[in-house]
């Protein structure tokens, strides 16, 4: 709360209707508790992944999106693509334990407004929905001026990250890959048919230089699409 906020302020404004993703129960619990005793936020639908929350956001009218990074069948990352093509109004945080500045980039191109750290939740998440309401960027303290420092020299000497090799759509693919599911599966998933999986698999091991299934899991790990 700013120094001009007061809690009355925010009872005259419309609640805040907040969509919640993180595949573990009690971090959803815990971050409600933070959340619903603001009286203008109001958190009216559950994701345990990305892929439902897209489909929790089809349903429900939210105005902010607050995304785990790490979730099973699509992470935080690829659910805020999705949601950002599915619902340009919507606005997206992305909540975390990742003190990360390759996620943190990723986050921001993936649409998210901001970045806030699990570890500080109880501190930051409040401030930080409201800033993304009102359009305002919202990164956790201490981490801004290092972290532009940082970008700032890489690409003073040419080390800054060539754009994204892969499609969204092989981005999905592949975590669905590393995480055990087959072509059958992946497909039923995607809502795509079991040729168009095997051939994303074929273009994933060639744009990759892999060569296998594990290779390709092995892959997924380092980009952060699944957990070791």
């Amino acid at each position: 709360m700013t120094p001009q906020e007061t809690p009355a302020d925010h009872r005259t404004q419309p609640r805040i209707r907040i969509l919640l993703a993180d595949d573990h129960a009690l971090v959803r619990r815990g971050v409600r508790l933070i959340l619903d005793r603001e009286p203008d936020l109001e958190v009216v639908a559950e994701a345990g992944d990305g892929a439902e929350a897209i489909a929790m956001a089809r349903t429900h009218d939210v105005d902010l999106a607050v995304l785990d990074i790490a979730m099973p069948r699509l992470t935080g990352l690829q659910a805020a693509r999705e949601l950002t093509a599915l619902k340009p109004g919507l606005r997206i945080l992305m909540l975390t334990m990742h003190d990360n500045e390759q996620y943190l980039f990723q986050a921001l191109k993936a649409g998210a407004g901001g970045y806030v750290l699990k570890s500080v939740a109880d501190r930051d998440l409040v401030a930080a929905c409201r800033a993304a309401m009102r359009d305002e960027p919202f990164l956790y303290p201490g981490a801004v001026t290092a972290l532009i420092r940082n970008y700032l020299d890489r690409v003073r000497h040419g080390e800054e990250a060539p754009e994204q090799l892969l499609t969204p759509r092989e981005e999905e693919v592949l975590k669905l890959v590393a995480e055990g599911h087959s072509s059958k599966e992946i497909a039923e998933l995607l809502f795509i048919s079991v040729k168009t999986v095997q051939r994303h698999r074929e273009n994933l091991l060639h744009k990759l230089g892999l060569r296998d299934r594990l290779e390709l899991t092995r892959y997924a790990i380092r980009a952060g699409l699944v957990e070791p």
